[in-house]
């Protein structure tokens, strides 16, 4: 699946029949006058590319009037409504979004999707309602919990849009406690039936559940391998499922420097916000998605920092080292996005930290805060983690390469990966491996530089730390 890339329009349907209809059958005309409102603002946006913002309290047809002026009317016809909608979806898969996710995450474009029609239950009916997600375990540490946010009186665009802040599900426990207790034994069961941790969308209706979709979740690195090896554990999956679930690039992000021992000592600490994401990185502050992607390619680390992310900033944050929003939840579109990417994120800074573009900073997206200049770092070796212990223990036997680590240098067999690197292009590289069956140096550490000396029949890599290589031998 590809979270927060493709199109939604709720609440299709409505017209101002609709809306006296709704309101007859509930009793509640402002619920149903803000559903229409929330329908012509999304259809504006989604089918008609005008966004606009709706006055809450003003008539519809001043509402339509916006509509007309910014873009085009909406039509009158529920069916061509929907028609329109589901050109969009369909057109959505092709953004230039879509499109980078893709490629970032070696999707297929010519997969194709699916346009899903649902009828609407709604979590802004009255206050015994809402929305939310839960994840069956925390997405970003792997912790065998359930995890997520509640948003009362809310439709999902609300929750992932990152525009309000939702509450914590001890919220929606004091709340609407029998919709709490389904969820929680909804989310035991869908993860044991399906093998794999659970992200699960879901609106409370005048107390009552309803499941609006399930799938695997979205997880940070230091989750992806706790839960893989929790579960083998748990006895719910084997050891080559739990490896195919753990990618050579999360492995190497969780390698990647982390803060030294008394690295925050005395740091000046310029934002505090909800950590989405766990990780380290340093770079200056870009405040625009088409900026840092351009000075990325340029070779600057850039930090991406907005009010709240789009789907429109996928091609930033994927250029960014991190990311960082004002706005926003651990579900909103930043985190989820963050996480598939293996970006430390913060968000929910609260306004300010746009102020900050320009500045040098060191984001720590497992503390939720981020610290003026460049803080000290230092490097964590796999072998201190008996999680990653295991999982090497089991590729050993699944993967197609052979990785030996070299202790200070001394195994030197082989194409000298890095004196290539350092006096050539990759192209280069390609050259000097053909044909080889061995290689070493610190850059087949790198999954990029390990899938190239693969292509190439290299078979033995000499290299440290081994991990990453190893599960490149299993992609």
């Amino acid at each position: 699946s590809m979270p927060g890339m493709m199109d939604t329009v709720l609440n299709l349907g409505i017209d101002d029949l609709g809306e006296r209809a709704l309101a007859a059958e509930t009793g509640l005309p402002d619920f149903a006058r803000d559903t229409q409102r929330r329908f012509l603002e999304l259809y504006s946006s989604i089918v008609n590319k005008a966004p606009v913002e709706l006055e809450p309290g003003t008539e519809p047809d001043e509402w339509h009037k916006q509509v007309a002026a910014a873009g085009e009317a909406v039509p009158d016809d529920v069916r061509n409504q929907l028609f329109g909608a589901v050109r969009a979806v369909f057109a959505s898969w092709n953004t230039r979004r879509a499109r980078r996710y893709r490629e970032h995450n070696s999707i297929p474009h010519d997969l194709g999707t699916a346009v899903t029609v649902q009828a609407m239950v709604f979590g802004n009916l009255d206050d015994a309602s809402g929305t939310g997600v839960l994840f069956s375990r925390n997405p970003l540490n792997g912790e065998p919990v359930p995890y997520g946010e509640y948003l009362p009186r809310a439709q999902g665009e609300d929750v992932v849009s990152g525009k309000f802040t939702p509450l914590g599900l001890d919220a929606m426990q004091d709340h609407v406690p029998d919709a709490h207790a389904a969820l929680l034994a909804a989310s035991d069961l869908l993860e044991r039936e399906n093998g794999d941790v659970q992200d699960i969308e879901f609106t409370v209706q005048s107390g009552k559940l309803y499941l609006l979709q399930s799938r695997s979740a979205k997880r940070a690195p230091e989750a992806a391998v706790r839960i893989a090896v929790d579960m083998v554990e748990e006895s719910r999956i084997d050891p080559k499922t739990a490896l195919s679930r753990v990618s050579a690039d999360q492995v190497a992000s969780l390698l990647l420097p982390r803060l030294a021992d008394g690295a925050v000592d005395g740091a000046e600490v310029l934002v505090r916000g909800e950590g989405a994401c766990p990780g380290v990185a340093t770079g200056v502050l870009v405040a625009d998605s088409d900026e840092a992607e351009k000075r990325a390619a340029a070779g600057e680390d850039v930090i991406l920092v907005r009010k709240t992310t789009s789907p429109d900033d996928v091609h930033g944050m994927i250029a960014a080292r991190a990311v960082v929003t004002e706005q926003g939840g651990s579900t909103s579109h930043a985190a989820v996005v963050s996480r598939a990417l293996g970006r430390p994120c913060v968000v929910g800074t609260g306004d300010g930290a746009l102020t900050l573009a320009g500045n040098q900073v060191t984001v720590d997206g497992s503390a939720g805060l981020v610290y003026a200049g460049v803080l000290r770092t230092e490097v964590p070796r796999e072998s201190d983690d008996p999680r990653l212990a295991r999982l090497i223990e089991w590729a050993i036997g699944s993967s197609d390469l052979t990785v030996r680590p070299s202790v200070d240098g001394d195994d030197t067999a082989g194409v000298d990966v890095d004196l290539v690197l350092a006096n050539g292009a990759v192209e280069d590289l390609e050259t000097a491996l053909s044909g080889q069956d061995t290689a070493h140096g610190s850059g087949l550490a790198n999954p990029e530089i390990a899938r190239i000396a693969r292509r190439c029949g290299v078979r033995t890599f000499v290299t440290q730390p081994v991990l990453p290589a190893l599960l490149v031998g299993i992609e």
